[in-house]
């Protein structure tokens, strides 16, 4: 694994919610190497804490809870919340009242540092013959990228008022090999986004960024030409996995939606009453 210079840079005292998750446990031990200390946080059972690391298990909804995860940090990477399309009562307490709960901890704390885990769901009705920036309207396709665009405009806030810099990182597809054709234009390797969590930790003035969680892949739905400025460069891409996926799938419906829009399945997903 070769990871950019600012990869070596120490990290402070880093809060990483949702730490029993897919891209916590991946991001575990990476930021454990960098970190002074890595406070480990999930409303799920964590691996009992390492050297360097402590385990606080919290609802992100007790907002007494995470005024205590806050408290000493000098960053956070937020990941916690529900990370599927679910019905609107399940996402909110998770996802829009935990969101709310972690940046005013943040503001009451002094923590100037966010890396908000936002999800490319955010803009999913954009078509997939399309190439957007960040700086384009929201579109969410569903409640999950509804509770994302909150999240997204609840950072913008809390920069302006308070100062507070979050990076909002549309996450992608991140595995560890793409797992459909959709994938080959979303795929975001564990190595990539090791580089633009620690990137969008480290880079001196992040201020108040959008920019998208993918890899160097060919095909691209995404100008992300906007993460420059974080120095994050993607090294890993798709193009091995392409002949595999496209093999699996060797044919598309071109009129089913899933195939139309960027957000790929969600599309299809719901109502849930």
């Amino acid at each position: 694994m070769s990871l950019s210079h600012t990869s070596q840079l120490p990290l402070g005292r880093i809060l990483l919610t949702g730490a029993a998750g897919g891209l916590g446990r991946e991001l575990r031990p990476r930021l454990r190497a960098r970190a002074t200390l890595l406070r480990l946080s999930d409303v799920a059972p964590i691996e009992p804490a390492g050297p360097g690391e402590e385990v606080q298990q919290a609802a992100l909804e007790d907002r007494a809870a995470v005024h205590r995860l806050l408290q000493g940090m000098d960053a956070v990477v937020h990941l916690g919340g529900i990370s599927t399309e679910q019905p609107f009562d399940a996402i909110v307490q998770a996802n829009i009242v935990g969101t709310y709960n972690v940046y005013e901890a943040a503001r009451q704390h002094a923590v100037k540092r966010i890396v908000f885990a936002s999800s490319n769901h955010v803009t999913g009705y954009y078509r997939q013959d399309e190439v957007i920036a960040p700086d384009m309207p929201m579109r969410p396709d569903g409640h999950y990228g509804i509770s994302k665009a909150f999240g997204e405009s609840l950072a913008r806030f809390y920069f302006d008022r308070y100062g507070i810099e979050t990076v909002c990182l549309r996450i992608g597809s991140s595995f560890p090999e793409p797992r459909d054709r959709r994938m080959l234009a979303t795929w975001l390797s564990y190595d990539d986004l090791e580089r633009l969590v620690v990137a969008s930790l480290t880079t001196p003035r992040a201020g108040y960024s959008v920019v998208y969680g993918v890899s160097d892949n060919p095909a691209s739905w995404w100008d992300n030409s906007s993460a420059r400025h974080l120095g994050y460069r993607p090294q890993d891409s798709s193009e091995p996995f392409r002949a595999a996926r496209e093999a699996a799938q060797p044919q598309l419906d071109a009129n089913d939606p899933a195939v139309v829009y960027q957000a790929g399945g969600f599309v299809r997903m719901g109502p849930f009453e």
